[in-house]
C-alpha cells in the first residue's frame, strides 16, 4: 500500500466513478485531500460485464460512456488544480475490481460516492458496491454521500427526525 504522510493524509487515492450524480462530490473531496497532502489521485471507472459477454468483449455504448465519465472527472480536477490519472476497467463485479485495482496500485485510500436514495419501502439503499468495498478493502475507505434532497418548503440545514406511529 502507499505510504501515508501522517494521520488523515494519504499518498495515493483511488476514486471509484460510476457516471452518477456523486462523481463531482468524489472528485471534489479528492481534490481537497490531494492538494493538502500531495496525494496521487487515480480515477477508476469499471464497466460491469455480464456473463453473456466475454470480459474482453466491447459492450456496445459502454466505452464511449466510460470515456465521458473519465473526461468529466479530468476536466473537474483540472479546474481545481488537481492532477488526475484515469483507468478504465472491465469486470464482472465492480466492487471487487475497485478493491483489486486499489491494491494493485498501492493505494491507501478509496473514495466512493453514495447518492441519497431510498427503496420503495423508504429504507435507505446503499447498493452492493459500497458494502463490498467497506468489507474487503485493506486500505481506508471514504464514502461521500450526496445531501438529502430538500423537499419544497423545507430547509436542508435542520436535521430530520424520524418518528414512528
Amino acid at each position: 500500500m502507499g505510504e501515508s504522510s501522517g494521520p488523515g493524509q494519504f499518498a495515493r487515492a483511488v476514486l471509484a466513478l460510476n457516471g452518477g450524480p456523486t462523481d463531482p462530490l468524489v472528485v471534489g473531496a479528492a481534490g481537497r485531500l490531494g492538494k493538502q497532502a500531495r496525494t496521487e489521485v487515480i480515477a477508476v471507472h469499471v464497466i460491469e460485464v455480464d456473463w453473456t459477454h466475454d470480459l474482453a468483449d466491447v459492450v456496445p455504448g459502454s466505452q464511449q460512456r466510460a470515456s465521458e465519465v473519465l473526461d468529466r472527472a479530468e476536466a473537474q480536477a483540472e479546474r481545481s488544480g488537481l492532477t488526475l490519472k484515469t483507468t478504465l476497467l472491465q469486470a464482472r463485479d465492480v466492487g471487487a475490481a475497485i478493491v483489486d485495482e486499489a491494491a494493485a496500485v498501492g493505494a491507501d485510500l478509496i473514495v466512493l460516492g453514495l447518492p441519497y436514495r431510498t427503496k420503495f419501502g423508504g429504507d435507505f439503499a446503499m447498493g452492493r458496491v459500497i458494502p463490498y468495498v467497506l468489507q474487503n478493502a485493506p486500505m481506508a475507505v471514504l464514502v461521500v454521500r450526496s445531501p438529502i434532497p430538500v423537499e419544497s418548503g423545507e430547509s436542508n440545514t435542520e436535521p430530520r427526525v424520524a418518528t414512528r406511529a
